[in-house]
């Protein structure tokens, strides 16, 4: 709700698309810059305990938009700037709920299925959040749905306290917050898999993810809606999303999600190249299906596979480098989204992220073997560990 309320309010304020991938970017760019340090303290604190206090600082921020937004003083500085505030506390949020799965499953070899679940609550709240939020906008305006956020988290502070987890030992390296840092860098970059699941991820969300950044344009200019019409169009893609992590959740093994990534990365590229030109609502609203699906079988695929092959000791350092790739694409994308959007138009810029999109998928298609060979090792020790 609060996501479809911000592009609505900033396109609402500034009618430029422009300022869209601004804000978008100031939400997102935090967690490429900070992120990797962040997973440092992932490894090192209590990780129910740190997501306890990043919930209580989203859920101050929020009560901040609903106070600016209520009070009819907000402006496009002020929603630049708390959403770069909540960009901050994301960097250390979702590192840390990435790896949180680990500590909630009992055998590993049920990890996949949990981290799809995961992703499908995630997008069921996608679907039906922003068909609320059209309704709440056009009914009550914009501020109310930052209020019920705020309210919301309390439900999220007290899940977690409730929360009783599996225990992983600490290592205590006592090596400095750099050297840390730098021997994550080593691991997963050093090592063929992770690194190129990583690159795929912030490739992925900087040219097929950005395109969410321009439906404020389709709904309104395109489809002559309101921010129903908005709503709408962002459950849409939230609808493909479910509908992959069903399928993902009900998944048996890690064979064949190699195919699955490059799969998902064709239905996206299809999907966002069929939407640019699309000037029929029913038609537009099938396309973003279509690619909410292929996101999320690139998006979760690739972190079941990560979590396989990760090292304990680093789980939260290369969840990071995984968020940094996830957050940092997706706002450097939106901006260069929002500016080929503003020089050659709409259609160009969305069918310029479905032709990426399908070029992705290629390359990783080529890739695949050296990958299954690289990864097998690690793969099978894992398992025969969980056997033994």
């Amino acid at each position: 709700m609060t996501q479809t309320a911000t592009v609505w309010l900033v396109y609402h304020i500034t009618h430029s698309a422009f300022w869209l991938g601004v804000v978008a970017c100031a939400g997102q760019l935090p967690g490429l810059l900070i992120g990797p340090a962040a997973g440092v303290w992932v490894d090192r604190l209590d990780r129910r305990l740190l997501l306890i206090a990043t919930q209580v600082a989203a859920m101050l921020q929020s009560l901040a938009l609903a106070y600016f937004t209520l009070s009819g003083k907000i402006t496009i500085t002020q929603l630049t700037l708390l959403a770069m505030v909540q960009g901050v506390i994301n960097a250390f949020d979702m590192p840390a709920r990435q790896a949180l799965p680990v500590l909630l499953v009992e055998k590993k070899e049920h990890l996949a299925n949990v981290i799809a679940m995961n992703v499908s609550m995630f997008h069921l709240a996608r679907l039906v959040g922003p068909a609320v939020a059209g309704f709440v906008i056009a009914g009550f305006g914009a501020g109310f749905c930052y209020l019920f956020d705020s309210l919301s988290y309390l439900a999220v502070i007290a899940a977690f306290v409730a929360m009783r987890l599996r225990q992983v030992p600490v290592e205590k390296s006592g090596a400095s917050i750099w050297d840390d840092f730098r021997s994550g860098l080593d691991y997963a970059f050093g090592f063929g898999p992770i690194r190129r699941l990583i690159f795929l991820i912030g490739s992925m969300a900087l040219f097929g993810m950005s395109f969410a950044v321009l439906t404020p344009v389709y709904a309104r200019d395109y489809f002559g809606g309101d921010a129903r019409t908005l709503g709408l169009l962002m459950s849409s893609s939230a609808t493909g999303s479910v509908i992959a992590a069903v399928y993902l959740s009900s998944r048996e093994s890690l064979r064949g999600l190699g195919r699955v990534i490059y799969a998902g990365a064709g239905l996206m590229g299809m999907a966002l190249i069929a939407f640019a030109f699309s000037r029929n609502l029913v038609l537009s609203i099938g396309c973003l299906v279509v690619a909410g699906c292929g996101t999320i079988l690139v998006v979760a695929s690739s972190n079941t596979l990560l979590q396989n092959l990760v090292d304990e000791g680093k789980r939260g350092r290369v969840m990071s480098l995984y968020t940094m790739a996830f957050l940092g694409g997706m706002p450097i994308g939106s901006l260069l989204t929002g500016s080929l959007a503003q020089q050659f138009g709409t259609t160009a810029a969305t069918c310029a992220n479905g032709v990426a999109c399908l070029i992705l998928g290629y390359l990783f298609f080529r890739q695949l073997p050296v990958f299954r060979e690289q990864a097998r090792p690690v793969l099978e020790a894992a398992r025969a560990n969980i056997e033994h």
